[in-house]
């Protein structure tokens, strides 16, 4: 798999997102249909967000998987597997907009793909 692309894609969508929350955080919320969210909170999502685009975005070279940066792609694993699941249980729940819908198809795809790089080695892929 190329990691380089994993790594330049979850960069753009984390930081898009966290530009979205960041400055426009009111909006983003009632997008969302969370009115009452505190602007803070929602800017600090932001910071979260544009914080780990730059991680991802600076890592994009180093050799991923198995051992080698596993801490980076344990998070972003991690990451984006809880929010699948948590988007997933927005649609069991019945907000299935779709905003949600397509939060939930990027995210489940970028958990798989990291899943894959997690639990493989780097130099098996490909053969």
């Amino acid at each position: 798999m190329n990691t380089k692309l994993l790594m330049t894609l979850s960069a753009l969508v984390m930081g898009v997102l966290g530009l979205i929350l960041l400055f426009l955080p009111q909006e983003a919320a009632t997008y969302w249909g969370q009115q009452q969210a505190p602007n803070v909170l929602v800017q600090l999502l932001g910071a979260l967000y544009i914080s780990f685009a730059l991680v991802n975005w600076t890592a994009k070279k180093n050799l991923i998987g198995g051992i080698y940066s596993r801490p980076l792609s344990v998070g972003n694993f991690t990451h984006f597997l809880i929010g699948s699941l948590v988007l997933v249980k927005s649609v069991i729940e019945g907000l299935a907009s779709p905003v949600v819908i397509g939060s939930l198809l990027i995210y489940g795809l970028l958990s798989s793909l990291f899943g894959s790089v997690f639990f493989t080695h780097p130099t098996g892929r490909g053969k």
